[in-house]
């Protein structure tokens, strides 16, 4: 049986090198692989707790791609992602730690893939990190709960005495003295501000439908 002749277009694919590099911030280590126009149903991707597999046809062949990666550190297999383009394959780990990795692959390996200097990623212009999940800032929290605390706004009686409070310590000479003349004279039954009403007579007592005023002996 002979084999594939020298211009067999899948002899031609299984030649095609495909490259992956790979860099990281605070909470990810993202590797992207250069392949361009890769069927985004045929890419398959397997995050272990310390490995990275990611298998696809390439575009234009029968021919399958795989990479399998065992990674220096640990990672969080279910918040870790991967988004196909026409340009590339970005894979995207959460790391497990807030550790800076000096390799992508697991110690005791060759380190064949070197991480893309800094100077590159900087000159690529800025990079949306997602939030550093490492640390709490407790200062921030403990101010954040006191601000909500007094942004609280008081219902009920606690509002209506809020209410009456900031009247009387706002409000001028004539409306402290009906306040306290109306609210004394009619046993908590009135609160006026209008001095001219009742600074005239006294202020009778009006409590509510159904309800009877008795004074103790």
């Amino acid at each position: 049986m002979m084999g594939d002749s020298p211009d067999n277009p899948n002899n031609e694919a299984a030649k095609v090198k495909i490259k992956h590099d790979w860099y990281q911030t605070d909470a990810q280590v993202v590797v992207t692989i250069l392949m361009k126009n890769a069927p985004a149903d045929k890419v398959k991707v397997h995050y272990g707790d310390r490995s990275l597999s990611v298998t696809s046809i390439i575009p234009g062949s029968d021919n399958e791609y795989s990479l399998e990666l065992e990674l220096a550190h640990e990672i969080v297999p279910n918040m870790c992602s991967h988004i196909v383009s026409p340009s590339k394959i970005e894979v995207k780990l959460r790391k497990k730690e807030g550790l800076r990795w000096a390799n992508l692959e697991g110690e005791g390996k060759e380190e064949k893939i070197k991480a893309i200097p800094q100077a590159v990623i900087d000159a690529s212009g800025p990079l949306q990190q997602p939030p550093k999940i490492f640390r709490k800032d407790w200062d921030k929290i403990e101010k954040d709960m006191k601000k909500m605390e007094e942004e609280e706004k008081p219902e009920g009686d606690a509002a209506l005495n809020a209410l009456f409070q900031k009247i009387y310590g706002e409000g001028s000479d004539e409306v402290r003295r009906a306040m306290n003349k109306s609210f004394v004279e009619s046993g908590g039954t009135v609160l006026s501000t209008n001095w001219n009403q009742v600074g005239k007579d006294k202020v009778e007592m009006k409590p509510p439908d159904g309800l009877e005023f008795k004074k103790w002996e």
